[in-house]
């Protein structure tokens, strides 16, 4: 059994007020500084992992490097761990990207499984290497505890492969700024422990 602790980083300027982040290199703004402290704070009082694997975005990085240094663990980056690619999209907000493509848009809301965002990534593809991502780190760390920092679409949809969910149900998991989320994998398998637990940021709110 291995047992993940998946992270999404903390807050940003772009998800403080919305605007689509993916591949973009949005740094932590202050409040998302502290809540990389708090999260890392808690890891420490409740696991002991033996590796830490981030999104190669900084944001992610920092937020794996706040829990990282209660262990001497060096953050590893993973390309598949990375947001996903939002094409065009990517740095405008909701509105401005639907005055342009309203009907690709409208389907991110609505159907997010059959959205096409203009020169970006599906929810399917993006699936494809984050649960790739998630087996092979269950074959190499069998019986660890190991943290995993990401971001908001990516830990979705992750957390839909634990599930056994389709695609179509990416908007009914929450993923707060510096959300934890637990579960393992045996013989292929998940067990949910627990998801969006952001308990240890009401100091820093």
């Amino acid at each position: 059994m291995t047992r993940f602790i998946l992270v999404r980083h903390g807050q940003t300027e772009w998800n403080r007020v919305e605007r689509f982040r993916g591949r973009a290199d949005v740094p932590l703004n202050e409040a998302g500084l502290a809540q990389a402290e708090a999260t890392g704070e808690r890891v420490a009082a409740e696991w002991k992992p033996v590796a830490l694997y981030s999104s190669p975005l900084s944001r992610a990085v920092r937020t794996a490097e706040a829990i990282a240094k209660h262990f001497n663990l060096k953050v590893q980056a993973r390309p598949n761990l990375a947001d996903i690619d939002y094409g065009e999209w990517q740095g405008l907000t909701p509105d401005e990207a639907r005055a342009r493509w309203p009907k690709e848009v409208e389907a991110w809301y609505s159907a997010p499984q059959d959205a096409r965002i203009p020169g970006g990534e599906t929810l399917a593809a993006l699936r494809v290497r984050a649960m790739a991502e998630i087996k092979e780190l269950g074959k190499l760390h069998e019986g660890d505890t190991i943290v995993l920092a990401g971001h908001t679409v990516i830990n979705r949809i992750i957390l839909l492969g634990v599930l056994g969910l389709g695609n179509e149900r990416f908007w009914r998991v929450r993923q707060e700024p510096c959300a934890i989320n637990v579960f393992e994998s045996d013989a292929g398998d998940y067990v949910l422990v627990s998801l969006n637990d952001t308990c240890h940021l009401r100091k820093v709110r």
